[in-house]
């Protein structure tokens, strides 16, 4: 065992009241990256869970498990053993007591014992629901504790099952709720919000994408700028999936890296390269990625800036949060006459058919993004193909599953102009009304037209 304090956080940043624990010497690479593992999992919120851990075998074996042999998420490890501590400190003990209780010499189970601590979870459920959590937290405390028997080869259960309603939902922010954050925010959370609402990527994907990313068509001017997420920043780990950022997200990406090549006052000049963090962090000289709970107090904080969000009632949560801005993709896209599978692809949800939208390829995929004219600025002046969009609107025709399909249907070259996008979309719709007044004067041939 080696005692061990840690006086800063993993970005650097003095912590003004240092942790001390002791924690058991590594005996290889392996048992290192567990140790960091733990370390920056729990150091973010809640540092005394950092010792907690280190202190049991029996957490320290669960942090191995989810590293190991699940997909190593930091907010996964964070809301066990978190739930581990609820649990312990409500029964006034610890996790390797827990699970020595449990074993008779012979390291075999003793079921008596197991059904004592079954109860004891359903108690402690009660007591939870009692303080009027919600109940995928409640859910979330328990699986925890089941999953600290059960990777010390325990079992644990409940004589049901308990229910993970979303009683506290989000919403998605208006079009003028999210113009009014882009008009307070300043260049970095311009990026931010704007990639997030264009990009449809979740926070934990956000924080882990690099310069390699857009490198391609951000240089070459292209727009939109595809992204290709691999399978080992997602959640879960279990694909990998392509999006697109739109004008507005890119105007503002390539303004805040030139910004950063230049440098500030606080940060010095900055060479941009393959894999460097496309949203840094402030505190720190050094360019480091922005964190996961950084991007969540700085989106609130605009929400609150901007008068979206006032004091949240007693035990309930705001129904406008940072994932909210990934539900604006979503909705949009979807008023817009896209493709639901599209959509989910572009978001990176597993769906049935994602090998089949996978194999349809990047410009194809591009198209179907460029034409759904996806953005948050609203439009200053009626344009002509916004007034064409109208007139066919009164014809009984929607006009964006009009350009979904063509885009459906023909090859996609990349477009670096925007009046080119205009005018086939222009052409698109001509030929689609000509083609309704047809039919319109095909099945009424004897009425006069005035």
């Amino acid at each position: 065992m080696q005692a061990t304090t840690i006086t800063h956080s993993p970005l650097g940043k003095k912590l003004k009241k240092p942790i001390t624990f002791t924690m058991p010497d590594p005996k290889n690479i392996a048992d290192e990256k567990l140790h960091e593992y733990i370390i920056d999992s729990l150091s973010w919120k809640m540092r005394r869970l950092v010792p907690f851990t280190f202190n049991n075998t029996s957490t320290i074996e669960l942090a191995k498990h989810l590293l190991r042999h699940r997909t190593g998420s930091p907010g996964t490890l964070y809301q066990y053993i978190y739930g581990v501590h609820r649990f312990c400190k409500w029964a006034n003990t610890q996790p390797d007591q827990l699970i020595e209780s449990c074993l008779d010499q012979d390291a075999d189970p003793k079921p008596k014992a197991l059904s004592k601590y079954s109860r004891l979870l359903d108690d402690f459920v009660g007591c939870l629901q009692a303080e009027g959590l919600a109940p995928g937290t409640v859910s979330n405390h328990v699986k925890g504790v089941k999953a600290l028997f059960r990777v010390n080869r325990l079992k644990l259960e409940l004589p049901y099952s308990l229910s993970k309603r979303i009683i506290y939902s989000d919403r998605a922010p208006t079009p003028e709720e999210l113009q009014t954050l882009i008009t307070i925010a300043d260049l970095r959370l311009k990026v931010i919000v704007s990639m997030l609402a264009l990009g449809g990527f979740r926070i934990g994907t956000l924080v882990k994408l690099q310069y390699h990313h857009v490198k391609r068509d951000l240089e070459k001017m292209n727009t939109p700028i595809h992204i290709h997420v691999e399978a080992e920043i997602t959640k879960g780990k279990y694909h990998d999936y392509d999006t697109f950022l739109g004008q507005e997200a890119s105007d503002y990406l390539r303004a805040y890296l030139e910004i950063r090549r230049q440098g500030t006052d606080k940060i010095p000049p900055e060479n941009i390269h393959e894999t460097s963090p496309l949203i840094r962090n402030q505190q720190q000289k050094r360019a480091l990625s922005v964190t996961p709970a950084a991007i969540y107090n700085l989106v609130h904080d605009l929400y609150v800036k901007g008068n979206l969000i006032t004091k949240k009632p007693l035990g309930r949560r705001y129904d406008l949060r940072a994932h909210s801005l990934r539900k604006f993709f979503r909705t949009q896209m979807a008023a817009l006459g896209v493709d639901r599978d599209y959509i989910e692809y572009m978001m990176g949800h597993t769906i049935s058919t994602y090998h089949d939208i996978k194999m349809k390829g990047i410009e194809f995929l591009r198209g179907i993004y460029l034409s759904s004219g996806l953005s948050i600025k609203p439009k200053t002046r009626v344009s002509k193909i916004d007034a064409l969009k109208e007139i066919i609107r009164a014809w009984g025709l929607n006009p964006e599953e009009i350009l979904t399909k063509n885009a459906l249907t023909q090859p996609h070259r990349t477009v670096i102009d925007r009046s080119q996008i205009e005018n086939n979309q222009i052409h698109q719709l001509s030929i689609a009304l000509k083609q309704q007044l047809l039919n319109e004067l095909r099945e009424k041939p004897n009425e006069k037209i005035v």
